[in-house]
């Protein structure tokens, strides 16, 4: 456990910036598994469902949360699975 104050400080906010982050990440998690399952059942709203997965993988990288690398390949792969079970 730090002494100094400032440090105190920074494990504190360490945490809280960690259980944000998680908790992002676990969104994303779900939101991605949605869209995937989506796909794969040929539902109607895998749109919407793939939309909604984009959009919280941009928000992610945005955020800070994922790099910006990992969420371009994933929405790549989002998108990829979408156009090939439309066909």
């Amino acid at each position: 456990m730090p002494n100094i104050k400032s440090q105190k400080d920074r494990v504190v906010q360490s945490k809280k910036e960690a259980m944000h982050n998680k908790a992002i990440k676990s969104n994303l998690k779900t939101v991605v598994k949605k869209a995937d399952a989506a796909i794969s059942a040929g539902a109607a709203d895998k749109d919407a469902a793939v939309k909604a997965a984009v959009s919280a993988i941009d928000k992610a990288a945005s955020k800070g949360v994922i790099h910006k690398n990992t969420a371009s390949r994933k929405a790549s792969r989002l998108a990829k699975a979408a156009n090939k079970a439309a066909e």
